[in-house]
């Protein structure tokens, strides 16, 4: 398709304007980010497999009724997605400790909590997108209560389902970022799921060896984060698994 006007682009991705009224193109970019941007590198093909999994994602996540932004795949490296208003929130959900929870609890990583602990941060790429209390969000606006009773809901409901769907491949889900949007239809407002859900946003481990298969091969050095996607891909059965590396991925549609 024609290439749109560009409406924004961030680390992973770039957005354009879509054909119709209300939709957006979202265009998944090869760059690899950690740390807030203090370190990059560029992953090829990457953005073909993250593009393919967030598709795989957010179509499981239709098929059980919860609402997100995924209208269809375009290409290999472009979805068209429903336009929203996006609430300025990161959405973390953690099964184990894990990352900056280990940090700054103290707790040893792949610790199981108790239950699924949510987090919220300021989506601020200057301050370090810092993490705040829903005190902080009601007192600033960013969320009505209802919003946030709303957001509760969404986020434990993706994780009944990216739960289940990674344990099925021996994958451990650890835990998971999301962000949502609202939409509007008249006077009313509904939130969906938006952006995107792909091996960026989670972490997901290996459930009988541990192996990390997620974005902390890239900020740890674990070795090669194409051929951890796409091992991601190939559980799921996005990719055949036959094919090796993701520089040349024959993708299933």
């Amino acid at each position: 398709m024609a290439r749109r006007k560009k409406i924004y682009e961030g680390k992973a991705k770039i957005l354009y304007e879509g054909p119709e009224p209300g939709t957006i193109v979202q265009y998944f970019k090869d760059d690899a980010t950690a740390f807030n941007a203090e370190k990059k590198d560029v992953i090829e093909g990457k953005g073909v497999l993250n593009n393919r999994l967030s598709e795989f994602f957010m179509a499981g996540l239709t098929a059980i009724g919860v609402p997100n932004h995924f209208l269809k795949r375009l290409n290999m490296r472009e979805q068209l997605v429903r336009s929203c208003e996006i609430v300025p929130l990161e959405v973390i959900v953690r099964n184990y400790a894990a990352g900056s929870m280990s940090k700054r609890l103290g707790i040893e990583e792949g610790t199981q909590l108790p239950r699924p602990i949510i987090e919220y941060c300021l989506k601020d790429d200057a301050l370090g997108d810092p993490l705040v209390s829903e005190e902080h969000i009601a007192a600033f606006g960013w969320a009505s209560q209802q919003d946030m009773d709303d957001i509760l809901s969404l986020a434990l409901r993706v994780n009944d389902y990216m739960s289940g769907v990674m344990y099925a491949v021996g994958i451990r889900l650890v835990d998971f970022k999301i962000e949502v949007g609202r939409v509007y239809d008249g006077d009313f407002q509904r939130l969906i799921v938006a952006d995107e859900i792909s091996p960026d946003s989670c972490r997901l481990w290996d459930i009988e060896t541990g192996r990390k298969l997620d974005k902390d091969v890239f900020r740890r050095d674990l070795g090669s984060l194409t051929d951890a996607y796409t091992e991601v891909a190939q559980r799921l059965g996005v990719m055949p698994k036959g094919a090796t590396g993701m520089m040349k991925p024959t993708l299933i549609n």
